[in-house]
């Protein structure tokens, strides 16, 4: 699936079976709680914290994928084209950040 199809798809879906988009500062605190259970998946399992037995069975793709739906609502309500959008970021990302790595002893 692309980012294209993938931001039609949840339009449809978020048309049909979810009725209508929630508003724009309603997703955003939504999207801050899924990245809090991504962070709490990742500060148990690959950080310091012990994981709680109630955390071992959750999935992280499925919490990343949690992330990535409520990004693409937001992306839908504020007209952003994100395939474009990254196509544009990676593109500066490039262009800024060509030798920084490489030149960073502290990733040698």
């Amino acid at each position: 699936m692309t980012i294209e199809e993938a931001q039609k798809t949840v339009d449809g879906w978020v048309n049909t079976i979810g009725v209508r988009y929630f508003s724009e500062l309603t997703n955003m605190a939504i999207l801050t709680e899924e990245v809090g259970e991504v962070a709490r998946i990742m500060s148990r399992r690959y950080g310091d914290q012990s994981e709680k037995e109630s955390d071992k069975n959750k999935d992280l793709g499925d919490e990343m994928a949690d992330v990535l739906f409520v990004l693409i609502c937001l992306a839908n309500q504020t007209g952003i084209d994100l395939t474009e959008a990254f196509r544009k970021n990676l593109q500066k990302k490039t262009e800024r950040d060509f030798d920084r790595h490489k030149n960073n002893a502290k990733l040698a």
